[in-house]
């Protein structure tokens, strides 16, 4: 399968449609994706650690310690409709 074939297959899967300009366009940049990936496999990768981030991530998590809650009339100041005491909302369940 030619590379504009390969273009016109993956957009009928996806259901989208392209000009010709964008296949031709897409066609060479997919080439040079497949180039690439020949690239990386090519390289000597089997001693190397998988990473699932270039730099430490540290979680920033605060102890989880009780405080006052926001008070009713200052929760329900924003909001669209309420009744005084509750949040309104349309209906979502028959």
């Amino acid at each position: 399968m030619d590379r504009q074939a390969l273009v016109h297959h993956i957009a009928e899967l996806a259901r989208l449609r392209f000009s010709e300009a964008e296949i031709g366009t897409f066609a060479d940049e997919f080439a040079r994706i497949v180039e690439f990936i020949s690239v990386i496999e090519s390289l000597e990768l089997g001693e190397v650690e998988p990473l699932t981030h270039i730099t430490p991530v540290h979680n920033a998590l605060r102890e989880d310690v009780p405080q006052p809650s926001l008070p009713r009339e200052e929760a329900l100041l924003n909001a669209p409709k309420h009744n005084g005491v509750f949040f309104r909302v349309p209906k979502v369940i028959e």
